[in-house]
């Protein structure tokens, strides 16, 4: 694209740089969700809250099964 093409594209500027930003904190937000670590932390503090009653048996295995479930997706890759 020439001097030509990209004096065009200058008005847009603002948003593809919006755009950009969007999509870095979208992929930082997913690298967090499914860091293993992440995820290793929160199965330990819902077995911690079944174990002091706060959560009951079935509560513990359906977020137990999500928890394993980000584990085994991982991050989308596009």
């Amino acid at each position: 694209m020439g001097l030509l093409g990209e004096l065009l594209l200058l008005p847009a500027a603002p948003l593809r740089g919006t755009a950009w930003v969007l999509r870095q904190v979208v992929a930082e937000a997913e690298r967090q969700y499914y860091d293993p670590a992440a995820v290793q932390r929160e199965l330990a503090r819902l077995n911690e809250r079944l174990e002091a009653g706060e959560i009951d048996e079935e509560e513990f295995d359906r977020r137990e099964d999500e928890l394993l479930d980000r584990l085994e997706k991982g991050p989308r890759t596009t």
